[in-house]
């Protein structure tokens, strides 16, 4: 997996666990866009690369679905 090129920003809590958790589980983040795709998130890659360097805002419907693809619940998103 690659090595992050940029510093992680301060828009949202969970970008860094999400990213954790996401490459302890060895998922790619394009299947794990794909993944959030088949369950009803409308997101893209762009997106969601920017929600784990916490560049932007995390919406509750978003956690929710990564949640839910991780297996974990929301509060571990937040440890």
């Amino acid at each position: 997996m690659k090595i992050r090129k940029q510093n992680y920003g301060d828009s949202n809590l969970v970008g860094k666990k999400v990213e954790w958790l996401r490459k302890q589980q060895k998922i790619s983040q394009k299947d794990f866009v794909a993944k959030l795709q088949a369950i009803g998130l409308d997101i893209n890659p762009t997106s969601y690369s920017k929600l784990e360097g916490q560049i932007r805002i995390a919406t509750d419907k978003e956690i929710y679905a990564i949640s839910r693809v991780l297996g974990v619940a929301i509060e571990e998103l937040f440890r």
